[in-house]
């Protein structure tokens, strides 16, 4: 996948999804895992890194590394959000709700979650991650929201 910066629609989306609308500090480590990638990335208000990939058949897919990380006892986890579907409604249409979730059956790293009316591919990993599994993440986050994207609008939004 070739990387570019990040200059689409959904410029506040995270911001909408997360519900924070304060300004926060990046993580610097994950910045420097990015760079040694040399993906191409922006950061938006929220201090998250995103990125725009492009796809096969000349898509594109919107990719975001959070720089907060969540913490589970004594598990420290980073999570690489990507967009794929966006409801009418605020509820998902129930076809469109058992596809995720057989979609996520099949995913062998990561699931969709629902945030509002968007669909998200979200995958979780060690906050103290290589460069090599965060980019794992990364590309299977963006190759399984295009998919899903793909099949369920036709369109690329993201």
């Amino acid at each position: 996948m070739k990387k570019f910066a990040a200059g689409i629609v959904a410029a506040s989306l995270m911001g909408v999804v997360m519900g924070s609308a304060v300004a926060a500090e990046p993580d610097r480590a994950t910045g420097r895992l990015l760079d040694t990638l040399e993906y191409k990335y922006e950061i938006d208000e929220d201090g998250d890194y995103r990125l725009v990939f492009d796809m096969d058949n000349e898509r594109t897919q919107l990719v975001f590394v959070r720089s907060n990380v969540e913490t589970y006892g004594s598990n420290h986890v980073r999570e690489i959000w990507s967009p794929g579907y966006k409801s009418a409604s605020p509820q998902f249409p129930a076809q469109v709700a058992n596809r995720l979730l057989e979609d996520s059956n099949d995913a062998k790293l990561g699931s969709w979650v629902k945030q509002g009316d968007l669909a998200m591919f979200v995958v979780k990993i060690d906050a103290d991650a290589s460069a090599d599994v965060l980019s794992d993440a990364i590309d299977a986050a963006a190759k399984s929201a295009d998919e899903i994207e793909l099949e369920l609008t036709s369109k690329d939004e993201y």
